[in-house]
């Protein structure tokens, strides 16, 4: 089966063909971080007006570099993200189904990222521990099969990406923060300020951030401006959260008895993050190729790919969005494992 995936939950305009026999064939994917630096975050009706003027362009693009052979089924992001850009990618899916006469298929945004890790680790089978870490989300989760997500604990307030992206700007780093702070803190020394690992003393799996950034913007107005002091506090934010991550991940393996960690999400290209869980004994970890962790088109194609192959049906005529999505939602797929 070929599948058209389509992401434009936020400001990647993401297109992908994966065939279940041949693997991945070949994806486009445009970035607006340049159209939305002035404003230090994503501005939605931009976004979704950037969405329209490159889908296109990058669809022909694409087909011409996949032997232009229509898709067996079209899959796209139904949600969760921003309405406006989940219309444009909706929309654009389905109009292209209903024209190819072909099945299309609503994804779900975070079980895309969830299942990109699995598109080369064939071997991999559930159950399995993932840990969700992105702009908007930081979730541990159980997955018991396709479709079948335990929620285990999740941030209370700021999602990890979130908070590298304030610190970033509380710094004046460029846009996206999180890339931008992981950089700096390659010449910093991580051990210069000694920032809270929030939540660590209590018990259960949940996260907070909000008070790590507010004790390094504390660091920010205290501490005398300088270059080097920019690069210490960037490497102890970055030590701070990972070290949370790590800590949790390692309780979720102890209450669970699972020994096998999916990281997916944008955040999922931090360095650090990768090399610390990967030194954790006993814990194997899985994680996508570092182009392939923030959004793209080859993360819905191939979810899209997995539901379709196990007797999941194309949507129904009409157009639905779901701008708020719970994982948990999701409806297992029989024998899928």
């Amino acid at each position: 089966m070929r599948v058209l995936g389509i992401e434009t939950s936020c400001d990647e305009t993401g297109l992908a063909i994966y065939d279940s026999e041949r693997g991945l064939l070949g994806q486009r994917l445009h970035s607006q971080v340049i159209l939305h630096r002035d404003y230090g975050g994503v501005v939605p009706e931009l976004a979704a007006r950037d969405h329209i003027r490159h889908f296109l362009p990058l669809l022909g693009e694409l087909l011409a570099d996949t032997e232009g052979r229509i898709p067996d089924a079209v899959a796209y992001t139904q949600g969760p993200g921003l309405a406006g850009a989940l219309m444009v990618g909706a929309m654009a899916g389905r109009a292209l189904a209903y024209a190819w006469r072909v099945p299309a298929l609503g994804i779900h945004h975070l079980e895309g990222h969830l299942l990109m890790p699995l598109m080369d680790a064939t071997d991999l089978q559930a159950p399995f521990l993932s840990l969700l870490v992105s702009g908007g989300h930081t979730q541990l989760l159980r997955v018991r099969a396709l479709g079948d997500y335990e929620l285990l604990g999740e941030s209370i307030d700021d999602a990890v990406g979130e908070a590298f992206d304030k610190v970033a700007k509380m710094l004046g780093l460029d846009y996206p923060g999180g890339p931008a702070v992981a950089r700096l803190a390659e010449t910093g020394d991580d051990a210069a300020f000694d920032f809270p690992q929030p939540m660590l003393d209590r018990p259960g799996l949940d996260f907070s951030f909000s008070g790590l950034k507010t004790a390094v913007r504390k660091v920010i107005i205290d501490a005398p401006r300088s270059s080097q002091r920019d690069a210490d506090i960037c490497a102890s934010f970055e030590r701070a959260v990972v070290a949370t991550l790590v800590r949790k991940c390692q309780r979720a393996v102890q209450e669970t008895g699972l020994s096998t960690l999916v990281l997916a999400g944008g955040v999922a290209a931090n360095v650090r993050l990768r090399r610390e869980l990967a030194a954790c004994p006993g814990l194997r970890l899985v994680y996508p190729p570092q182009a392939l962790c923030t959004d793209n088109g080859a993360m819905i194609a191939y979810a899209g790919c997995r539901r379709l192959l196990h007797a999941a049906q194309g949507d129904a005529l009409g157009l639905s969005l779901r701008p708020r999505w719970p994982l948990s939602a999701l409806s297992a797929l029989t024998g899928e494992s």
